[in-house]
């Protein structure tokens, strides 16, 4: 998947940028597929070091005034950069771009940009949606770091991925502390890229299963105000209900856990756990949290608008 990820890059129309590929595998497979010799950087980490801090590594062995985000199992339509970059420049209050991510080998998205759940819950927008359902460039809330585009003075102003969330929801955490400091997402309906969506954790593992419920907290206790904050926990129940419905109705991510052998109890323990680890670790959060809104150009109440104009619902989150 690599090689194909780093040929869909050899052939970009747009020339001018680098590629450095940090290889979290502890097992030096990215010189396998000889990167190297296509011009590309290589940061071997001994162990999975995470995806923010992968994404980190590569911010600081680069001085480029663009970052580029790209999941190995994904493939970059020819103009991917050009579109991102004809649509970030002209535009200073725009820190951020989100591609046209599809499902690959499918004409459906993966993802349009993200959407935001009342209980920190992060969705692709237009997920399984006909792929040319977005037709327009326009605003969304913050872009999927599979495929996406961030400015450096912005990441140097807000801070880089928090490497604490090690796997999931760290675009989200990301994105949000951006829209706090007032700067704006655009989705660039002509950077296609092609995802094998999950292809590395899997769509319904345990693995995932925890790291998304625990980075979810995260991101509740990290970045939201108040009042959001004390409904988070109505969300979250309302959200749980909708996945037993889903398990009977043999639909949704529950209920292909379920599929996969492992049992709505496993599934519950890992609620349990993410839960205790977000108890854990609310002090530090909420102290950081307290760092982003000090210097925030947006107020409580038009963070919680900007939420509203781009949210999803607990019941569809079940059901995707």
């Amino acid at each position: 998947m690599l090689a194909d990820c780093i040929d869909s890059l050899k052939r970009q129309t747009l020339i001018d940028f680098e590629v450095v590929i940090v290889d979290n595998s502890g097992r030096f497979l990215a010189r396998q597929c000889e990167a190297a010799g296509a011009g590309a950087v290589i940061l071997e980490n001994q162990r999975n070091a995470g995806f923010g801090a992968a994404v980190n590594q590569a911010c600081r062995r680069s001085r480029a005034p663009y970052v580029a985000t790209l999941n190995d199992d994904a493939l970059a339509d020819p103009r991917w950069l050009e579109e991102l970059l004809a649509a970030v420049e002209p535009r200073q209050d725009v820190g951020m771009c989100a591609s046209c991510v599809r499902l690959a080998g499918e004409n459906r998205l993966d993802s349009a940009g993200m959407l935001l759940c009342a209980d920190g819950s992060s969705k692709q927008r237009g997920h399984r949606e006909p792929a040319d359902a977005y037709p327009d460039l326009e605003e969304v809330l913050f872009p999927s770091g599979s495929a996406g585009l961030y400015r450096r003075r912005m990441l140097d102003e807000i801070g880089w991925f928090d490497e604490d969330f090690f796997l999931y929801c760290e675009d989200t955490d990301l994105g949000l502390r951006a829209r706090w400091a007032g700067w704006k997402c655009l989705y660039v309906p002509g950077a296609v890229v092609h995802h094998r969506y999950s292809h590395s954790a899997g769509r319904a593992s345990p693995l995932k299963a925890y790291y998304v419920e625990r980075n979810r907290l995260f991101v509740v206790i990290k970045n939201f105000p108040a009042p959001m904050l004390l409904r988070a926990p109505f969300a979250a129940a309302a959200r749980y209900l909708w996945h037993v419905v889903s398990i009977f109705q043999g639909r949704g991510v529950a209920a292909e856990f379920r599929k996969h052998g492992d049992s709505a109890w496993r599934l519950l323990w890992f609620v349990f756990r993410a839960h205790l680890a977000a108890v854990w670790a609310w002090r530090r959060l909420r102290a950081r949290g307290r760092v982003v809104r000090r210097s925030a150009r947006l107020t409580s109440a038009e963070f919680r608008r900007l939420a509203k104009v781009h949210s999803i619902s607990p019941k569809r989150i079940a059901a995707l």
